[in-house]
């Protein structure tokens, strides 16, 4: 009978064992997004001692709602989706980022059938051509690169554009500009230095025009809660695992050098150009 009983226990016990999930924005096409995540879950599940899911969305806006909805404890988000996640769910903080993610950047890229040429000031001779963003939700890809297109050419980019579109991703922005159905548009410098040095870009079609200035970017955040969900202290061992993480594969899939300690005041200045063109209430 105890034997009976121990057993039903485990059983009952390994059913309602918790999982730690966590997930990402879709910033670029899925086999990529696959690649990245399915091995820092291995590394976290065995630095954890739990076990840990990635969950894929298909849209910023569901990132934010898994990790809202407590669907997800953790997800690599963007600037601007880190700062809404963290308004909509109370003591959710940073705690991590690539060492490259302070100092981050957007490249404006153009068909070379523009005659556009690279220049260090702003290229105020985009106006009137066709324009495409990355997610409406991307901080390199839309909040960004839409902040000094105001800036600079004093309009909203409905109005200074022949057509503005959203890709979805930067992968999916590079296609478009490269193919010609955008003539212009606005991707990850991460994205493209990858993307050029496996062969996937023809310069001879698409080039970068102009680099924004650094902001800060992307970052892992947690909820508040987790440490009620999975012991004491599991948050700051979250962190302290992506901090030490030093698997070059895993790294190279992000890409990123390393991991560094990250927290939500980074991304102020996110949340005040965020106000100011109104993507943020």
């Amino acid at each position: 009978m105890n034997k009976i009983i121990l057993i039903s226990l485990l059983l009952v016990s390994t059913m309602f064992a918790k999982t730690f999930m966590f997930t990402a924005i879709p910033d670029q096409d899925e086999t990529k997004l696959n690649e990245r995540f399915s091995k820092i879950a291995k590394y976290l599940e065995n630095e954890l001692h739990v076990k840990v899911k990635f969950i894929p969305v298909k849209s910023y806006a569901a990132s934010i709602s898994a990790f809202r909805n407590n669907q997800v404890q953790l997800a690599w988000l963007g600037g601007l989706s880190g700062v809404r996640a963290r308004l909509l769910v109370k003591d959710s903080y940073a705690i991590a980022q690539g060492i490259e993610d302070p100092q981050f950047h957007t490249y404006i890229i153009a068909n070379t059938h523009t005659n556009l040429k690279k220049s260090e000031i702003f290229p105020m001779n985009i106006k009137g051509k066709t324009f495409t963003f990355g997610s409406k939700g991307s901080t390199s890809g839309r909040l960004m690169p839409e902040y000094y297109i105001r800036e600079n050419l004093k309009n909203s980019p409905d109005e200074l554009f022949k057509k503005v579109g959203f890709s979805g991703n930067h992968s999916k922005t590079i296609s478009l500009v490269q193919s010609g159905a955008y003539e212009v548009g606005a991707v990850n410098f991460k994205v493209w230095d990858r993307e050029l040095k496996a062969g996937n870009i023809d310069t001879s079609k698409v080039q970068v025009i102009w680099k924004t200035p650094a902001f800060p970017d992307y970052q892992f955040t947690i909820r508040g809660d987790v440490d009620e969900q999975f012991g004491k202290g599991f948050s700051k061992k979250v962190q302290a695992a992506l901090i030490k993480l030093d698997d070059k594969e895993i790294l190279a899939a992000f890409p990123r050098a390393k991991f560094i300690e990250s927290k939500s005041s980074d991304f102020d200045p996110i949340l005040k150009v965020g106000r100011e063109i109104g993507l943020i209430d």
